[in-house]
């Protein structure tokens, strides 16, 4: 009798450790590398190949690091989590599709910092941001995409933060649409240059983007509204009507 219930423990005990495993699993810190593996753990010496391998094992409010330059691909970002690189280029390269999707939690915070995000004429959107709370996008490249670099499109107050971030060869550089109307950008010292139709396009009331520190050039608008949409864009921006820059008054 003993042994027989020693059999259903042991039994159960290896049950509960299967299910626990995933949970268990989850660092706070995790690592990608050029040369790495998705079937690995993601910790440092035997790291992932892809931020999308890496983000299944990075707990909430975690971070993915890169160990070395490579093109991680694209992710769809559904928690608080950091994706820092700071060791050489770190891609994500997509075609015909949106490169990093962001549909968290609407209190969930958002860090993206060093990317180079190409999307080949035919990728969506750079950055498409369904859902979060706040999103921060620092040191970051994006190029190519057919909708606009970066889109806010949320269904409730939101924000978002541009730190040096250079967008170029993009529909709109970025794009403020969110459905909740409390969708604010805020873009510093950052650089868009030959968007097709604007630098910044905000629409509908209560949406809102302010740029300071800003070069906004080459685009067939540089700050574009519709809709009840607002710019506030300062004194220290450089912008321009089709090519020829000019110093915007605070306002």
């Amino acid at each position: 009798m003993h042994k027989y219930l020693s059999r259903i423990l042991v039994a159960f005990v290896a049950i509960f450790m299967l299910q626990a495993s995933p949970a268990m699993a989850q660092a706070t810190r995790t690592w990608v590398s050029g040369v790495g593996d998705d079937a690995n753990p993601c910790s440092r010496t035997a790291p992932c190949k892809t931020f999308a391998g890496a983000i299944s094992k990075t707990a909430a409010g975690g971070e993915i690091n890169t160990l070395d330059p490579g093109g991680f691909g694209a992710v769809t970002i559904t928690k608080s989590i950091t994706i820092r690189a700071e060791n050489g280029v770190a891609g994500v390269l997509v075609s015909g599709t949106n490169a990093i999707v962001i549909n968290a939690g609407a209190s969930d915070r958002i860090v993206l910092e060093g990317l180079d995000i190409e999307g080949l004429g035919t990728g969506l959107n750079g950055v498409n941001i369904l859902q979060a709370r706040d999103v921060v996008v620092r040191n970051t490249s994006i190029r190519n995409f057919t909708t606009s670099g970066i889109t806010l499109n949320t269904p409730a107050k939101a924000n978002l933060t541009l730190e040096n971030v250079f967008i170029t060869n993009s529909n709109n550089a970025v794009r403020v649409t969110s459905s909740g109307l409390q969708g604010t950008a805020r873009i510093y010292d950052s650089l868009f240059v030959t968007n097709t139709t604007a630098g910044v396009f905000v629409s509908g009331a209560g949406n809102v983007a302010e740029v300071s520190g800003s070069q906004i050039i080459v685009s067939t608008k540089c700050l574009s509204i519709a809709a009840g949409g607002v710019i506030r864009s300062y004194g220290d921006n450089v912008l321009c009507p089709g090519d020829a820059p000019v110093i915007v008054p605070k306002g």
